[in-house]
């Protein structure tokens, strides 16, 4: 074989090796965790500093359930249903730690303010 077609060959296999060496470390890395997003309609006599205490909680539920490692408040664009103003989103380690949030005494405190100011929610849960 032609040592400058050998060498071509070589480098295309070397090239192709490290690309999929490279796509299987990026699925092997793959998130766990759950990005919990809540939709919010508030109720129509919910005052601008109820809806800014939610919001406001929502930020402190990681120092509260050490299951959830960030949350989003600040929307740029939304697009909700009619009615629904707000989204909040929560990212939570785990399928496991979210199912253990709900009912969880951090869930309680956060709902002792968020439920009697919202009218209705919608919630989708999504994860690799």
């Amino acid at each position: 074989m032609n040592p400058v077609r050998l060498r071509r060959l070589t480098r295309l296999f070397l090239y192709l090796f490290a690309m999929l060496a490279l796509a299987h470390a990026a699925f092997a890395q793959a998130p766990t965790t759950v990005i919990h997003i809540v939709n919010i309609k508030w109720k129509v006599d919910a005052t601008p500093e109820q809806v800014k205490a939610v919001i406001d909680a929502a930020q402190q539920l990681p120092m509260r359930y050490p299951g959830i490692k960030r949350v989003w408040t600040k929307n740029l664009k939304y697009q909700g249903a009619d009615g629904y103003k707000t989204a909040i989103v929560m990212e939570f380690d785990s399928q496991d730690a979210l199912k253990k949030y709900e009912s969880s005494a951090a869930q309680k405190w956060w709902y002792d303010m968020y439920l009697p100011v919202r009218d209705d929610s919608r919630t989708v849960d999504v994860t690799n």
